[in-house]
This record gives C-alpha cells, sequence and structure tokens, in this order.
C-alpha cells in the first residue's frame, strides 16, 4: 500500500508524527519533495531538534528558504522562541494597555511580567505561525515535520490552551468595560479588544481546521516494536479526542532480507509486531518502509524512501 488522498487539492495541511526516533523527519520531507512534484509545498519543523536541515543536507533556520535543486519546494525549521519574540514586538503596546487598565502593577511590574515565559506559549506560537503561513496562501501543500508525541499533542492542544487564555483576559476587561461604561455612560472598543479579538478568531480558525478531514490529515509514523506501537496506540486516542482524523499510518524500518544471521533474526522478532499492528490499526491503510542500510538523508536516499511511500 501507498498512500493515498495527499494529492487532493482540497488538502492543505498534513502533519507527520510519531516516537522519537521512528524515522517521522525522513517520510515528512520525502512526502513533500513528493508533493512539490505538483504542488507549490512548504515543508515546515516545529520540533525544537530540528533534523530537516540534516535530512535535506541544507542549512534551513527560522526563514522560508528554497530548496536546492527542487523548484516548488520550500522550508523552515521554526524556531518558537523568535516566533515568540516578534509576536510581543509587535502587540507590546497593547499587552502594555491591558496589564495597565486591568491591574494595579507599575510599569516596572509589567515589563518584568511580560518577560516571564508562560506555559505553553511555545506551541502556541508554533501553530500560529503555521496559521499564518496557510493564510497567507503563497502555497498549495503545507507539510509539518512535528515533535515526537508529547510535544505534537501539546502543538494541537495549544488552541483549546489559548481560548481558556482568552476567556480569563475577556473576563478581566469585561470589568474594566463595565467600570468605564459606569463612569462615562459609553465604552469604545480599543486596540486591546482587537487583539483578543484577533486571538479568539485565530484559535476558531485553527481548530476548525484541524478538524477538518479535507483540509487537514495526521500521518503517525510507527516501527514494529513495542514501545512505538503502545505510544502510537496512546496518540490516535489523544487525536480522537481532539477531533483530529487519522486515516492511514507509515509502519518504518521494516526487516525485509533474510540475508545474515542478524537480518534473520531482526525479522522474526518483527513478526509478532507486524500482525499487532495489522490487527491494532486494522481499519487504517498501512503503509510499510522497509529498513534501508544506510541513513535516509540527500535527495536521492529521501527519493528512494519516497518511491516506497507514493509508488507501487
Amino acid at each position: 500500500m501507498v498512500l493515498k488522498g495527499l494529492q487532493n487539492r482540497d488538502l492543505k495541511l498534513i502533519l507527520f508524527g510519531g516516537k522519537g526516533g521512528v524515522g517521522k523527519t525522513s517520510c515528512a520531507v520525502a512526502t513533500a519533495i513528493n508533493l512539490s512534484k505538483n504542488f507549490k509545498t512548504l515543508l515546515i519543523s516545529t520540533d525544537p531538534a530540528h533534523s530537516i536541515s540534516d535530512s535535506l543536507e541544507q542549512n534551513i533556520g527560522f526563514r522560508q528558504q528554497q530548496i536546492n535543486n527542487i523548484t516548488h519546494l520550500t522550508a523552515i525549521e521554526i524556531a518558537a522562541d523568535e516566533a515568540i519574540a516578534t509576536y510581543m514586538e509587535q502587540h507590546e503596546a497593547e499587552f502594555r494597555k491591558f496589564f495597565d487598565t486591568t491591574t494595579n502593577l507599575d510599569q516596572e511590574d509589567i515589563t518584568q511580567l511580560m518577560n516571564l515565559s508562560i506555559p505553553g506559549i511555545d506551541e502556541i506560537m508554533s501553530f500560529k505561525s503555521i496559521l499564518d503561513f496557510i493564510e497567507e496562501g503563497n502555497y498549495d501543500k503545507y507539510v509539518v515535520d512535528a515533535a515526537p508525541t508529547g510535544h505534537t499533542l501539546r502543538l494541537l492542544a495549544s488552541p483549546k490552551l489559548l481560548d481558556e487564555w482568552i476567556k480569563v483576559a475577556a473576563s478581566i476587561r469585561w470589568k474594566y468595560r463595565y467600570m468605564i461604561t459606569s463612569f462615562s455612560g459609553s465604552y469604545q472598543p480599543d486596540d486591546v479588544d482587537t487583539l483578543l479579538l484577533d486571538l479568539k478568531r485565530s484559535v476558531k480558525r485553527i481548530e476548525r481546521l484541524l478538524s477538518d478531514n479535507t483540509r487537514c490529515e495526521f500521518i503517525p509514523v510507527c516501527v514494529p516494536e513495542q514501545m512505538a506501537i503502545n505510544e502510537t496506540q496512546r496518540l490516535l486516542i489523544s487525536l480522537k479526542k481532539l477531533t483530529i482524523d487519522v486515516k492511514q499510518i507509515i509502519v518504518n524500518h521494516v526487516m525485509e532480507s533474510e540475508e545474515g544471521d542478524f537480518c534473520r533474526r531482526k525479522k522474526a522478532y518483527q513478526i509478532n509486531y507486524l500482525k499487532m499492528i495489522d490487527e491494532t490499526f486494522g481499519n487504517m491503510t498501512k503503509v510499510y518502509i522497509p529498513m534501508f542500510p544506510e541513513e535516509v538523508k540527500g535527495i536521492t536516499a529521501l527519493n528512494q524512501l519516497g518511491a516506497y511511500l507514493f509508488d507501487d
């Protein structure tokens, strides 16, 4: 079997995730290369380790970088700290006004508060960056190499976390609005209200995108090992709660050769786990990728991997 439906023009966002070390980066990059044959494609890394530079053998970094010798493929490694710094710089005045009008903090206290790292803000800014790219509309396909499972789930759950922050901020802001209205008889929405409203709209757009299985698809990558299967099961349960569609799964590092004692033993070891994968994920399309003798990096090796992902 091969990956199905990724050529559908309505499908915009394709996320690859799974346990660390299962080869999700290679699968994501190989998919982006294949899609770029027919679509203008942006490859995005949200993994703090950022392996797509190593995979492509080209320095990427926190900027959109054209991939050498591939016409319609661009890549970027999202640096959450830079995304946060840029966003806070753009909206510093609104945040200061929010704290100034709704708390008793002085300017020094506000500065210290704004310099604090907010729990979950890395994931929120990473996802907002992805959404901004999609809304700019410069590409046909957006392929995401996500971080290992825990970080990825925090990324996908970040809209709900941000929504809770907005609710608290709006509640505080309502008290300020009530006070102003009581004294002046009216209230005119300002740039702080606009900021909160824009954030709320961003949350709703992300939630709509993630739950729309015609525009978004998550592809887990697994290997025939017990821990990887268990983690993939937990991942699928969490994705279902987030109403994110999963139609197919990549099973990587499958031993096919029987030459030599190591290969025979490895193949025999994997048999039971391959049966477990077939039973556990029975309703999903399963794409089996053989174990490569060498590390998959560079365009030639990635194209070889892509042939297993897309060609019978």
